[in-house]
C-alpha cells in the first residue's frame, strides 16, 4: 500500500516554487505518492473544509507538508482540523514560529517523515459561536491561534461587555479583544501586550486591544470556562470577528460571541525535541546573556572602577572647567 503526503504551499512566491519541486521529487524518491492543494481556502466563518478534505483526500494521507510561513499553516489547518492527519511545516517565512523544518533541511525532513521518525504533538484550539440578533441558531467556527473582535470602523471604539461563565466581569469602550490559545499567545495576542503561554497550558488567554477602561488586564481562563464578549447597544459601531486572521464574519450591535477550549486538537508532525523555552529563544532572537554580562566580558568596554572615577576627578580640577577662566579672558 502506497503512503501519501498532500503539499499545501504558497504558490506565487519563487522561493515556494522552488522548494515545492524539491519536496515533490524527494518524496517521490522515498516512496510517497505526492498530491497538491493550490486551492483557495475557506475566507468565511465557520468550518466549510467537509468537501475539500474529500476531494483532497487528507483523511487518506499519512500526513500534510506546508511549505511556507505561519500564514501558510494556519490555510493548511483548515484542511486537517478534525481529521487527526499531522501537520509537518517546512519555514520559507520570517519567523515561522508553527513550522519544525527549515528550507535547508527540507532533504532531512523527508528522511525522517518516510521513516516515521517524527512524533505528533496536540495543539489545542478554540471553540467560537456567534449569536446574531434575530437569530435562533448560533454560528460555529474555530481557531488554532486566536479569535479576534475588533472595531468594523476605525473612527469609533467599540463598547463590549466581557463575562466569564455567563457572570459579568467588565465593560468598556476599546479597538477590540483577542482571544487566543496558548499556540496563538505569540502571535496577535503577544503584539498587544499578553504574555507567552507554554502549548501545554490548556487554557484561553484574553487580552484587551486599547481598552479605556481600569481593569483592562489579560486573563486566562481554564478548559472547562467560557468567555463571552457582547458588542453592547450602546456601542457606536458594529464589530468583526476574525478567526486566526482569515475567516470572518460581521458582528451588528447586539452580537455575542462565546469562546471556550476546541474539542478537536490539531496536530503536528515534531521532528526537534527542543524545549519550548529554546524555540522562544531561537525565534526571537532572546538575550540569553545580559547586556551587562555581555560588556563585563569586553576589556575594551569595561565599567571605570572607584580608582579610575578618582583619576578623571583630579584632571578635571587640572583642567578647569570647560569655558572656564581662558574663556573669560579672550572675551
Amino acid at each position: 500500500m502506497s503512503r501519501r503526503v498532500l503539499i499545501v504551499t504558497h504558490g506565487g512566491r519563487p522561493e515556494a516554487v522552488a522548494a515545492l519541486s524539491e519536496a515533490v521529487r524527494e518524496l517521490t524518491e522515498a516512496g510517497f505518492e505526492v498530491a497538491l492543494h493550490d486551492d483557495d481556502l475557506a475566507e468565511s466563518f465557520g468550518d466549510h473544509m467537509a468537501a475539500a478534505r474529500a476531494r483532497e483526500g487528507v483523511t487518506e494521507s499519512e500526513a500534510v507538508m506546508v511549505l511556507g510561513g505561519d500564514g501558510t499553516i494556519l490555510r493548511a489547518a483548515e484542511l486537517t482540523h478534525g481529521t487527526g492527519v499531522p501537520l509537518l511545516g517546512v519555514n520559507l517565512g520570517h519567523v515561522g514560529f508553527l513550522a519544525e523544518s527549515e528550507r535547508d533541511d527540507l532533504r532531512h525532513a523527508v528522511r525522517r517523515l518516510a521513516a516515521r521518525d517524527y512524533e505528533v504533538e496536540e495543539r489545542s484550539v478554540v471553540d467560537v459561536a456567534v449569536h446574531l440578533p434575530g437569530e435562533d441558531t448560533p454560528r460555529t467556527g474555530w481557531a488554532l491561534n486566536e479569535a479576534t473582535v475588533e472595531k468594523a470602523r476605525r473612527e469609533r471604539m467599540v463598547e463590549v461587555g466581557i463575562s466569564v461563565d455567563g457572570r459579568p466581569l467588565s465593560s468598556f469602550g476599546c479597538d477590540g479583544v483577542v482571544m487566543s490559545t496558548a499556540t496563538g499567545s505569540t502571535a496577535h495576542a503577544f503584539s498587544a501586550g499578553g504574555p507567552v503561554m507554554w502549548p501545554e497550558v490548556d487554557g484561553v488567554l484574553l487580552v484587551p486591544l486599547s481598552a479605556h477602561a481600569l481593569f483592562a488586564r489579560p486573563l486566562v481562563i481554564g478548559p472547562r470556562s467560557t468567555y463571552t464578549v457582547k458588542v453592547l447597544e450602546r456601542s457606536p459601531v458594529p464589530a468583526v470577528l476574525t478567526c486566526d486572521g482569515r475567516r470572518r464574519i460581521d458582528l451588528p450591535v447586539g452580537s455575542w460571541v462565546e469562546v471556550r477550549s476546541g474539542a478537536l486538537p490539531l496536530r503536528f508532525a515534531r521532528l526537534s525535541h527542543a524545549p519550548f523555552t529554546d524555540r522562544l529563544v531561537s525565534k526571537f532572537s532572546l538575550p540569553v546573556v545580559g547586556w551587562r554580562e555581555m560588556a563585563a566580558k569586553r576589556p575594551d568596554h569595561r565599567a571605570p572602577d572607584r580608582a579610575d572615577q578618582a583619576d578623571q576627578a583630579d584632571e578635571a580640577d587640572q583642567d578647569g572647567p570647560p569655558g572656564g577662566a581662558e574663556h573669560e579672558k579672550e572675551a
